[in-house]
């Protein structure tokens, strides 16, 4: 768990779903909580059903203005960043209210529409780096500081390249291979700290049912909740470790790349 006396954590996208589910943990462990969204309104109903020292911020990470907004924010009350938690994504850009399978068919590779596949990277991809960089002389003002980045399994292009994985077919050129970039370029940001006092984590939920997948997840919020919350709250995993629910990646809970 973390020990230092001074705990202030940044999750983006908290005001709902598996971001919502770490800010409230994180705030029941004595950290004081950004709980970061892009609608102001939602952002503090949500700070105020987690209570505690949790503050709701305004940030949307494909904005750059709402990114130095929170960072100028954060540094002034605050002063360092001990923990941030990216968890803000999209699925897809396209026609709402379509269900998870009609998305995944219009996002194949063959027929992705690029302007939505920009779109979707542009938020999983290039907005959470974008935060990670703005957020990164706060994190290095603290004694130890980590980010945690919620990626997915379905990024994994082991298990993907494997035809016995029954979700294969669900590994799109919008969403999934989103994740695989994410993972790429996190990766390559543990490498880049690995010297330094921060250490980056990536972790998939599971299959959990939020807006991502038109909740036709099959576990529960608090069930994908699970996971990133354990890896948020540690602070002895090691930098550049990649992790999921036990349940399909096993007792170590390491996901292969």
């Amino acid at each position: 768990m973390q020990t230092e006396t001074k705990k202030v954590a940044l999750v983006t996208g908290a005001n709902t779903g598996v971001g919502y589910q770490i800010a409230k943990s994180l705030a029941d462990e004595g950290y004081t909580v950004y709980v970061g969204a892009r609608n102001p309104d939602k952002g503090e109903v949500a700070a105020t059903e987690i209570g505690k020292q949790s503050k709701a911020i305004q940030l949307d990470i494909t904005d750059s203005r709402s990114i130095d907004a929170a960072v100028k924010q954060i540094q002034s009350e605050a002063g360092c960043l001990t923990l941030l938690v990216n968890n803000a994504a999209i699925s897809n850009a396209g026609k709402p209210g379509r269900t998870m399978e009609e998305v995944l068919g219009a996002q194949r590779a063959s027929i992705a529409p690029i302007d939505e596949m920009k779109k979707v990277w542009e938020t999983n991809v290039f907005g959470t780096l974008a935060v990670t960089q703005a957020f990164l002389p706060l994190l290095r003002k603290a004694e130890k500081a980590r980010i945690v980045t919620v990626s997915s399994a379905l990024g994994s292009l082991t298990l993907n390249a494997n035809p016995a994985n029954p979700y294969r077919s669900a590994f799109d050129a919008v969403y999934g291979a989103s994740k695989t970039a994410l993972n790429g370029v996190f990766l390559s940001l543990a490498i880049d700290l690995a010297n330094t006092n921060i250490k980056v984590h990536l972790v998939s939920p599971g299959f959990t049912a939020t807006a991502l997948n038109n909740f036709q997840g099959t576990d529960s919020v608090e069930e994908g909740s699970i996971e990133p919350i354990r890896v948020a709250l540690s602070e002895d995993l090691p930098t550049g470790s990649f992790t999921g629910p036990a349940h399909y990646a096993g007792a170590d809970n390491i996901v292969p790349w």
